[in-house]
């Protein structure tokens, strides 16, 4: 009985050893996973220096928000077409990150429809009708609205938007 005992004990404390070195083993392959994950996938280990000694400086600009508003009325003009007279109607926002902006191009709005009324007049109605005709308008209503604003001493503004639009 008692050999039964001490042949017993030893067996325990082998697979306790087992056990123990397991644990600390797959410990050791998680903790290395992740600090290999973390080495590829991102730029480098948390709170290591960065090479270029930027001191921890975020590279990325910091996110602003677009601020938008609405020219009310629609824009409403005739359009160059092949012998028939067309129409166009364009409800238009502004988009700009800087609020001044926007401020400026609402305080110079009547100089800016009129400008745009004068851009929309000159398109062609079937460029109007492909999507690369759209976004040449855009374009070009972006150029004159930041054109009137540059001569006003204005910040200018980043996109003009549809938000409908009609050619008949």
């Amino acid at each position: 009985m008692a050999e039964n005992n001490a042949a017993e004990a030893p067996a325990k404390k082998g697979k306790l050893k087992l056990i123990i070195m397991l644990v600390i083993i797959i410990v050791l392959a998680v903790g290395l996973s992740v600090v290999g994950t973390l080495w590829f996938l991102g730029d480098g280990l948390p709170g290591s220096d960065s090479e270029d000694g930027s001191n921890g400086a975020p590279a990325e600009p910091a996110f602003v928000a677009s601020s938008y508003t609405d020219i009310e009325k629609a824009l409403v003009t005739t359009v160059q077409a092949q012998g028939r007279q067309r129409y166009a109607q364009v409800y238009v926002s502004f988009e700009a990150k800087d609020p001044a902006a926007l401020q400026a191009a609402e305080t110079h709005m009547p100089l800016i429809r009129s400008q745009l009324v004068m851009v929309l007049g000159g398109q062609d109605f079937m460029e109007l009708q492909t999507p690369e005709g759209r976004r040449a308008l855009a374009q070009a209503m972006l150029d004159r609205v930041n054109q009137v604003l540059a001569q006003e001493s204005e910040p200018a503004i980043d996109r003009v938007l549809f938000r409908n639009f009609v050619v008949q």
